[in-house]
Parts: structure tokens; sequence; C-alpha cells
């Protein structure tokens, strides 16, 4: 995907100048994926550009609080939802998720996170880029501690993650109660192993719809990004309702 300092969507833009991380083919997959339909209040942690809360506010009535920690990427995320014509449901504190958890009484029944997921890498010389991409800032336990206790009873946890973080986030995530019931696997190309995983997390492991069975059903799925010369079926049917060349 080009990185351009602005993407235009089919119901809206992004501006992207101020932001160490630009629109890309993964978050917009995720963006597209996630169950947002009946959601009442949605929560995107390390909003960005604002991509995931705009791609939601799409799709449903919710209103949306976005978190970001950067000041350059916060005010650009709060231009994009001005732009939008979701404006009035789109809200964004410009703090971390650490300080907006101690402050707020609100619980959500979507949580969103396209989280910086680097561990013990080299860091980058650009100072922004770093902060976006390694998880100093946020490391993972304290990610998975804010959000089971911000979710509702019945909400869902969505991430976005490089499959080599996966195993010990799900483990991270089971010791607070949080369970593993989707996982979405992203395969660039079909000659190519998945490098993404959007995982969803809930509060309870039993299988609503099978109470009886007193466990979970945990659900995989695999969505292939490129097939031929151009993007496959099931990708172009998740994101036609956003992309203008669809």
């Amino acid at each position: 995907m080009a990185r351009n300092t602005y993407f235009r969507f089919k119901e809206f833009s992004i501006q992207q100048d101020q932001c160490a991380m630009k629109v890309s083919t993964d978050a917009c997959l995720m963006g597209a994926l996630v169950p947002v339909e009946h959601s009442q209040n949605i929560l995107d942690i390390g909003a960005g550009t604002g991509l995931l809360s705009l791609m939601a506010a799409q799709r449903s009535l919710a209103r949306i609080d976005a978190v970001e920690l950067d000041p350059d990427a916060a005010r650009q995320a709060r231009e994009n939802f001005t732009a939008s014509p979701w404006q009035d449901r789109l809200h964004v504190e410009q703090c971390s998720i650490q300080e907006f958890a101690g402050q707020t009484s609100k619980q959500y029944d979507t949580i969103l996170c396209n989280p910086p997921f680097f561990t013990r890498h080299l860091a980058s010389p650009n100072s922004q880029r770093h902060q976006a991409r390694h998880n100093d800032s946020l490391p993972f336990r304290e990610l998975a501690e804010i959000a089971a206790r911000l979710l509702t009873p019945e909400g869902r946890f969505i991430v976005l993650l490089p499959v080599t973080e996966t195993r010990g986030f799900i483990q991270i995530c089971a010791t607070l109660g949080l369970h593993c019931q989707q996982t979405i696997n992203i395969k660039p190309t079909p000659d190519k192993e998945p490098n993404r995983k959007v995982l969803s997390f809930s509060l309870h492991n039993i299988d609503s719809s099978h109470p009886e069975n007193n466990q979970m059903t945990h659900k995989e799925h695999t969505i292939l990004i490129h097939e031929g010369q151009g993007y496959s079926e099931e990708f172009q049917k998740l994101l036609r309702p956003y992309y203008l060349s669809l």
C-alpha cells in the first residue's frame, strides 16, 4: 500500500503525514473484520491516524473513544475525525492508555488495538516510529490487564499481532481471564505463511450457543490478501465498503 500523506476511502479520508505508522493493508483488514455492528461503546487503544475508529464508525452507531499517546498523531486523528461524517460519535484522548484507564469509569463492549508489538528489538533512530512499533511504553501484560478491566462481561477485545508474538500474548491474556475465542490468520500470498493474526478475546470461556458444553469453542480462519494479479475474492468482499478501487 502506497505511503502517501493521505489515503482516501469511500466515506472518509485519512491524513497521515504527522503519524509514524501509516495506513497499512493489515490494519485495513482488521478494521473490516471486527464485528462492531451491534457495539454501543468502542475503545481504540493506540489510535494512530484514527483508521480503526473511523472504519468502526462507518459500520456502527457506537460512541468511540480513541486513545493515543503521541501528540502529533492524536492531533491528526482528531482532524480526521472532524472531517468525517461521524465526528459527533468520535472522541480522542491524548494520553497513555494507562492514564486513561486510571481515570475512566466506562466499560466497552468492543476494545480494538493494533499495538506496538516489537519486544526487545533494536531501537529505531526515529523516536516517534520507535514508540509506535515497540512496546516499551505499553508492555503486553499492561495492555491485557487494562483490556480485562475495561471490557464488559460480554465484550470482545480484538488485537492485530505478528505471528511471532501471538503465543506469548495469548498466554498472558489467559492468566488474566481473557480467553482467545477466534484466530484469523492473514496470509500475504498463497505461497507464504501467515505473517499476522487477528485475535479475539472474551472474559468468558463458555460457548454461549451451547452452554451445556461448559467449554469455549475456538474458531480459526485464514484470509488471503493477494491472489493471482490482485486481491483475493474474500479480501475484496471485506474491503469493498471502504476501498475506492473495489
